[in-house]
């Protein structure tokens, strides 16, 4: 039925007459009337006299919302040097502690703390009085053993002429030379103890026996030193080159070895880089020098050691350093920034979006860490999109808006509108 047809007399006079009758039925009318009016309503919706209440039946119509917006990026194929972090400490390959070997008086230190002193210098004075005194003494008892030996060999000189006539019993010239025997060992024995007092009357001069930076005094003027034990004076170590200790784990070492082995080197001619407790690196390239024998079996970790040039001696003993190892270059990685993997369940997974643009939750393989991003060695290929920022908004088979970054960009600039300002 039109809309004309809506508005003929006929329809017009039946709205009357149901009016007419809902009033009558209001005030006491009939059953019968409104049996009649109710027969003729069905027959006019029937005819489709009466559109509007078909029309009034009808369900509202609900928008259906766009797919979410994503950002993508493209799996391209590169070239990611291969790395590992070591972390260690510094230390001397010569650490000399200094100490007293005799026991004196400090009288001198002739020497500034925290410089360096070149191999002789004098470091420490003790007293030299009570072993001029010993010395003074043994030379005095090397001159009394040279003084009897000359008398026994005077001896024996006078009585082997006399023995040869018979003039004296042969007892006699033995026992004189027994006599320049014992004193041939008299003075053996006095100059050993001449040596030993010039010996400890050297030690009263400590002197540097390298050349290295010196470190802070431990004893003070006046102090006694070296009574019961060595007293420690002073360390000396030597900075130029530097030394790089660090404990590796067996398994970080056997995965270095083989690495290491595909690229057609050997762990001990790797370079190495040392990055400083500040993050700044160290401008020298280091190297390998020593890899422990055996594996502590305590730590399961291998002692390993590495030396660094230290032309400006900036490194010190004790700081705190790592070293990064280059492995060399894999070919043909496949790169994604770290927010884009998904962990679930002890399990990585990407989101990529097919051509179709619907999104699927795909396991892979990642590998090491290259800067912000993670290696994928297994899962997806080159040339597909996987989802980097909105992994929230993805729904395994759903439909998104896969945009790059600089799509998005692009959209927001031209979105934006033009603000211009007008100069006063």
């Amino acid at each position: 039925m039109t809309v004309k047809q809506l508005h003929s007399p006929n329809a017009n006079h039946f709205l009357m007459k149901q009016k007419s009758l809902s009033r009558r039925v209001a005030c006491g009318g009939s059953q019968k009337s409104v049996t009649r009016l109710s027969r003729a309503l069905i027959y006019l919706i029937s005819a489709g006299c009466v559109p509007f209440a078909v029309i009034s039946c009808k369900k509202p119509v609900v928008a259906v919302p766009p797919p979410p917006l994503v950002e993508v990026m493209e799996l391209k194929s590169s070239e990611v040097p291969l790395t590992t972090t070591l972390i260690g400490q510094l230390d001397s390959p010569q650490n000399v502690e200094i100490r007293s070997r005799v026991e004196g008086f400090v009288d001198q230190m002739p020497f500034t703390e925290g410089l360096e002193v070149k191999q002789g210098d004098l470091l420490f004075q003790l007293d030299k009085k009570p072993f001029l005194e010993k010395l003074a003494a043994a030379q005095g008892m090397y001159a009394e053993a040279k003084a009897s030996l000359k008398k026994y060999e005077a001896d024996v000189a006078r009585l082997e002429p006399l023995y040869a006539k018979s003039a004296i019993p042969k007892q006699d010239l033995d026992n004189a030379k027994a006599g320049v025997e014992v004193g041939e060992a008299g003075i053996t024995s006095a100059q050993a103890r001449v040596e030993s007092a010039q010996l400890d009357l050297s030690y009263c001069e400590v002197k540097a026996p390298i050349t290295g930076l010196i470190g802070a005094k431990l004893v003070s003027l006046g102090e006694l030193v070296g009574k019961g034990e060595p007293t420690l004076l002073a360390t000396i170590s030597t900075l130029d080159p530097i030394w790089f200790y660090c404990n590796v784990a067996e398994v970080e070492y056997l995965q270095s070895v083989e690495k290491s082995k595909a690229l057609g080197r050997a762990v001990e001619s790797l370079p190495l880089k040392l990055i400083l407790a500040n993050g700044k690196e160290h401008p020298d390239q280091g190297r390998f020098v020593f890899i422990d024998r055996a594996v502590d079996v305590k730590t399961g970790t291998l002692r390993v050691r590495a030396e660094f040039p230290n032309k400006e001696k900036n490194l010190r003993p004790g700081m705190f350093a790592r070293a990064r190892v280059d492995l060399g270059t894999r070919k043909d990685c496949i790169e994604v920034p770290e927010r884009a993997v998904v962990e679930l369940q002890g399990k990585t997974f990407l989101w990529v979006v097919g051509a179709d643009s619907t999104c699927k939750m795909r396991p892979v393989v990642v590998g090491e860490k290259h800067g912000g991003n993670l290696l994928i060695l297994n899962g997806v290929n080159v040339g597909e999109r996987v989802i980097v920022e909105g992994i929230q908004k993805a729904r395994d088979g759903a439909r998104v808006t896969a945009m790059t970054a600089a799509q998005i960009a692009a959209a927001k600039a031209a979105s934006t509108p033009e603000v211009k300002t007008s100069k006063e």
